[in-house]
Order: C-alpha cells, then structure tokens, then sequence
C-alpha cells in the first residue's frame, strides 16, 4: 500500500507545541485472545487455583465491551484500534475512520495482496494514541511476538483498509521510505517482534516484499541499531540515544513452549530492554506490549501452548512493574494497563475437583474432569471422560468419543475437543478484563467500552 499519511494529515508535524520535557509513562500490555476464561485456567495452570497471577493483583480493574462496529464479534484490528484510536471500526480494518471497508485496491474483500491501496474515497487515518504521543515529545515502543505487522501492533502506526496488507503496514515503520507513515516523526524507539519476511525483497530466501526494497537495510540507514537473534539483541543499545529494533524469525515469534532461549528474547526480555531504552531517553514514553500468541494456540484448540503463553505475558507484566518501580518509585507518573483485544469459545466444564497447578504427572486443568467428591473421572452419558477444557468450536469435533489417558493431555500437542466442527476456533464476543495500576489507574472501573479506555489514558497523562 502506499498511502501517503502527510497527505491525509497533512504536510507539517509541528502544529501543535512540544512539550519541553513530558514526565508522563504509559505501559500499555494487551493479551491477544486472552478471555477471561483464558485467565482463570492459565492461573490454575501455573499457580493453582489459590494462586495469583500478576495481573490479578493489580488495584484497578473493569469489564470492557469489544464489540465492532459492524460485528457481535470482533477481530483483533477494529478491538486494538478502538484502544487506540477511540474509535470503533469494521472488521480487519487497521485505524481508519468508522465507515471504511475492509477492501483491497480492486475493492474485493478478503483478497487482499501483501502490497495493496485502499480504493479512493474508502475511508481516512485515524490518529492512533502512539502517535499522538510522539507529537507531544514522549518516546515510543512496539513489542510483540507475533510479527509486527500483525493486526494488534499495526494499529499502533499505521493505516491500512486491510490488516492482510503487511507489506504496506511495514512501510509505515520505516522513515524516510516510500509509504512511511510521518505522524512517526524521526520513527518509533524501540520495535520488537517477528515478521522479518515482509521488510525484505522477494529475492531473498522468505523474503515477501514484491517492490525490491530491504527496509531492514533501511532502518540501519536510518540509524536504528538491529538484531535478529538472542546475541545481537543482547547486544543491542539502551543508552537513550540509539533507536532500536529486532526482527527475531521470517513470521511469528516461537510459543513460549517450544522457545529457543539461545535464539529467541522472551517477551519479558523484550519488555526489559525496551524500558531499559525508553527510561534512558529522560523523557516519558509510551509502550506497547502485545503477548500475541495466546490467540494463536486458542485458534488451533492448543489449550497448552495457550496458557503457558498467557503465563509468559504475566511474566512481562511482573518485570515491567518491577523495573518501573525502579524508573518511578510508587508509579507516580506512570500508568500500567492490562487487558485484551477480545474473548475466545475456551470454556471451563463440569464440576472437577481442585486440580493445583499443571506439573509432570499432574496435567492439572489440562486434564479430565474428576468429581469434586470422590474423585472418579465424571463421564458423559456414554460413560466416556471429557476434559476440563474445551472449546465452543474448533478443528477437533471428535464423531467418536473415547477414553482420554492423562500422559496424552499432558503432551504439548494435545487439541482440546470443540463443539461445532470449524477448520479454526472463533473469537468469543464476551467482555474481557481489564487492569490498571499507578497515575489516573482508578479511571477504570465498572463496565466500560473499548473505545473508552483512548480516552481513560489521555485523561490520566493530560495529553
């Protein structure tokens, strides 16, 4: 896509006064799919039902609304970019105004190239709270583990009809280039994440990009420090001078599961240097945090993958409170937001006994439903065991129900049963939670929108 955003916004980014030196911090953690249900078996998973997961002890919490603007269930563009933007959308839409369509340059959805331009007349950018930030003088990061053109961190900035248009979404990333997005002013600080196929040319073995350009070339020019595996992102620079970036694999980040540590950063890692980065800067800054691979394992029935994922989203939320009490004793001047983008079909059944936490020969609330009295596996009307999860719809409707052994559902493989047969497990359309700690945190409470929460943060930083 080439979509000119200084012709959209128009052609001077100093409109608006600078602030001499923003004081403001806002750490922004989205859980990708992650439902509540989601929540309450990754903390069973990990740390027994008695246990606590970061995110449940943070002070402040609220139900969200993720509703789009033209579905009962959303997907993750539209439910991202109204906690961005303010702004509801249509599906697959990333930061555009209310009315645009999800369309490709020949106007058919769906169908959309790696490079494609919105049709004349199909909508305009809606500036998205990085961005404005970035106006205001804070420092900005993006950090994922999906690929970071993918829905959830491309709504932070760019602006695209089609969230399929990665190619055009990686453009927007880098400065100075054709199809970058100028509301960035001299780029984002820091970007972490996978996707390194749709910054290279289509000569180079995985490479995606079909215009010739190496933008991973270009964000060196552009004097970006980069890394593309565990050593040279430990190398990488936090001297609040030097912007940084890393481009970990070809598409998505590893799940946490089957994660080379050698070769791959965590996300808490990822979350740790780039404070480390953005405090160094002396200035306020903005960041994103996306634990995009719970949605993922959701998809695919994966229950497993799923929450040890959402365990490792805590585990960013636990380093980045720690590192910023730190930065900022008491969080004075910082504000720390918890939530997700939308629900899944996960669901939680019969009346199983207590399980504690998932450990080798225990598969926990990975395992069968037991009775709470006597212990005896519950069964179906046809005698057979059924497992504590499954999902409202997904790739594995057994026509055939059996015994499940508990070495089977301890395996990382193992796909929960769904109800309805699909190729791929839907997004849920329930409320999903949200948690907040530090400056302006008690904002959020009851039962708000998603579109509410661009407002909240504003409001609590004065911007």
């Amino acid at each position: 896509m080439s979509l000119a955003l200084t012709g959209c916004f128009g052609d001077d980014d100093n409109d608006d006064p600078t602030p001499a030196a923003p004081t403001k911090n806002v750490l922004f953690f989205l859980g990708d799919g992650m439902g509540i249900t989601t929540m309450t078996a990754a903390r069973i998973y990990s740390v027994g039902e008695d246990g606590e997961l970061t995110m449940d002890q943070l002070p402040e919490s609220a139900f969200v609304h993720t509703y789009s603007n033209d579905a009962q269930v959303t997907d993750s563009a539209p439910s991202m970019a109204a906690y961005m933007t303010g702004v509801k959308m249509n599906n697959e839409v990333i930061s555009m105004s209310p009315e645009t369509s999800a369309v490709d340059a020949d106007g058919k959805p769906y169908h959309v190239k790696y490079d494609s331009t919105c049709p004349a007349g199909n909508g305009t950018p809606v500036e998205t709270l990085l961005e404005q930030m970035k106006a205001a003088g804070y420092g900005t990061g993006v950090v994922t583990t999906t690929r970071i053109t993918h829905a959830t961190p491309a709504t932070t900035y760019s602006h695209v009809c089609h969230r399929d248009a990665e190619n055009s979404i990686a453009a927007a990333l880098v400065p100075g280039g054709s199809g970058y997005n100028s509301k960035l002013g001299d780029g984002i600080d820091v970007v972490f994440g996978g996707g390194s196929s749709y910054f290279q040319p289509a000569t180079v073995s995985g490479g995606l990009r079909n215009d010739g350009r190496d933008l991973i070339a270009e964000l060196k020019t552009a004097k970006y420090g980069f890394a593309s595996n565990k050593t040279e992102f430990d190398a990488l620079p936090a001297d609040g001078r030097t912007k940084i970036a890393g481009l970990f694999t070809k598409s998505h980040m590893a799940y946490d599961l089957d994660r080379d540590a050698a070769k791959e950063p965590s996300l808490a890692e990822m979350t740790s240097k780039a404070i480390d980065a953005l405090a160094a800067r002396k200035k306020g800054f903005f960041l994103m945090v996306e634990g995009g691979r719970i949605d993922h394992a959701l998809h695919a029935t994966n229950a497993r993958r799923a929450l040890q994922d959402t365990v490792a989203f805590d585990d960013a939320i636990k380093a980045a409170l720690a590192k910023m009490q730190t930065v900022d004793p008491g969080l004075k001047n910082t504000l720390v937001v918890v939530t997700a983008d939308h629900d899944h079909t996960l669901q939680m059944n019969g009346y199983a006994q207590r399980t504690g936490k998932t450990s080798s020969g225990n598969p926990g609330v990975l395992g069968v439903v037991k009775n709470y009295v006597n212990g005896a596996p519950s069964t179906d009307v046809d005698g057979n065991p059924y497992t504590v999860l499954g999902f409202g719809n997904g790739p594995r409707r057994l026509a055939t129900r059996g015994p499940i052994d508990d070495a089977t559902l301890e395996g990382a493989d193992f796909l929960q049963e769904a109800v309805v047969p699909l190729s791929s497990e839907t997004h849920g359309g329930a409320d999903v939670f949200l948690g907040a700690q530090g400056l302006g945190a008690d904002g959020f409470a009851g039962t708000i929108t998603n579109t509410d929460v661009f407002g909240l943060i504003k409001k609590a930083i004065g911007l």
